[in-house]
């Protein structure tokens, strides 16, 4: 069994699987490691903004994505108590894809990662991390088989984190606090079918200690998910007595929020709640210890705004573009070219989704607070086009990523761009 690569990924989310696709088609020996299988449901956003389609199509999944996605996203509401405000969502800049949709994780990580595979990376799943050791240009990470336990030692020049939120490499769980405060995020998400929301509509939820979302994806489910402190959870628990988390979620959304009790209005939900947490937001990004972090590894937002997926399938093509410039896997084993190249993507990452972390953040404890909740609702009732405008500003738009900034080698030793479309 193979055991030394040029890269070592650990995770295949969006971010990993991303990665691995563009390495190994670039030539990349790649190492793609995931402890789950898939598909697998996740307490994990759904929508995936328009300015990410373009590049699902030079990853080479955008065929399955638009035949297995749910409508178009074309307007998004403001739920709050007994009220509702809706805009229109703002188009993107390119015209093939305009709009935003929504795919379930289990299709969408499926996808993804049986791309990286047919790309040329070796796919090592169910796989856990045990422990990583080394550094720049000479990593060391034990693995281990979930289902039959065998034990390997993968060796890499580069090592890349695309962990997914409320896990973490071996090497940082000692960084990870085990107490609980009342502060803390919990996050729920169910399924719904035969739900009354508009396949178009994305819808915002604002309420007392927490903040939520509903959207149509793929197979006419509709998805409902929100993050609540865990002690308005508690103070829920107490209202609702004998009810499991997730039963206690859906009563509260239903008693507190009439969009919710209106969309699921004879709708059946599909399997349980599911449910993880505290949420860890904020940038993650570390220098120090030659390991790249992309997707939620490098920064979380609160996921008020939607805008997780797009960090994750950005942040790899950022990091990636940077790892095929200028021939530099020549240089895979150069300590100081590696960490170079950590701070030239690491400033990159700063400039595209820091802002987007500090909205989001802003969003989010203005929705979960009443006495702020209230005057933002206000504002919008009077002028709508602030949610547009809010939503432009988020990143629905743009992109931070480039497809044509990824540089590939074919079979012939030639250098190929890896944008599969004439940008406009």
């Amino acid at each position: 069994m193979k055991t030394d690569f040029d890269v070592v990924i650990v995770g295949a989310g969006p971010a990993g699987s991303t990665a691995a696709i563009l390495l190994a088609r670039a030539g990349w020996s790649v190492a793609l490691v995931e402890k789950q299988k898939f598909p697998r449901r996740k307490v994990c956003g759904e929508c995936i903004a328009a300015s990410n389609l373009l590049l699902l199509d030079a990853l080479g999944i955008g065929a399955a994505f638009n035949q297995a996605a749910g409508a178009q996203l074309r307007r998004v509401a403001l739920m709050h108590g007994k009220h509702r405000v809706v805009a229109d969502l703002p188009v993107a800049m390119h015209g093939q894809h305009p709009w935003g949709r929504a795919l379930g994780r289990e299709t969408l990580d499926t996808l993804l990662v049986a791309q990286a595979s047919l790309a040329g990376a070796y796919v090592l799943q169910p796989w856990s991390v045990l422990r990583i050791n080394g550094a720049c240009g000479n990593w060391r990470c034990d693995v281990r088989d979930m289902d039959a336990g065998t034990l390997l030692t993968l060796r890499a020049k580069v090592l890349i984190d695309a962990h997914g939120s409320w896990e973490s490499l071996p090497s940082l769980r000692i960084f990870r606090s085990q107490s609980h405060s009342s502060a803390d995020l919990l996050a729920f998400k169910a399924n719904f079918r035969q739900a009354k929301l508009s396949k178009s509509l994305l819808p915002v939820l604002s309420f007392n200690g927490g903040y939520g979302g509903m959207v149509r994806a793929d197979g006419g489910i509709t998805t409902l998910a929100c993050c609540i402190r865990r002690d308005r959870l508690e103070a829920c628990r107490r209202a609702f007595p004998g009810l499991n988390a997730g039963d206690v979620i859906e009563a509260m959304l239903k008693q507190q929020c009439a969009g919710v009790r209106a969309a699921l209005q004879g709708a059946t939900r599909e399997g349980a709640w599911l449910a993880a947490g505290p949420l860890n937001t904020g940038i993650h990004l570390r220098e120090d210890d030659g390991i790249f972090r992309i997707g939620n590894a490098a920064g979380e937002a609160h996921p008020i705004i939607g805008e997780g997926m797009s960090m994750a399938l950005q942040s790899a093509w950022l990091l990636c573009a940077q790892l095929l410039a200028d021939d530099r896997q020549k240089n895979l084993s150069d300590v100081a070219r590696q960490r170079e190249l950590g701070r030239i993507y690491a400033a990159q990452w700063r400039q595209a989704f820091a802002p987007r972390l500090r909205l989001a953040a802003l969003f989010a404890h203005v929705a979960m607070r009443p006495l702020l909740a209230k005057p933002m609702l206000a504002l919008v009732q009077r002028w709508p086009r602030l949610m547009t405008w809010v939503a432009a500003w988020c990143g629905k738009t743009r992109c931070a990523a480039d497809p044509a900034t990824i540089v590939m080698h074919n079979g012939f030793g030639e250098r190929t761009m890896m944008a599969t479309q004439q940008r406009a």
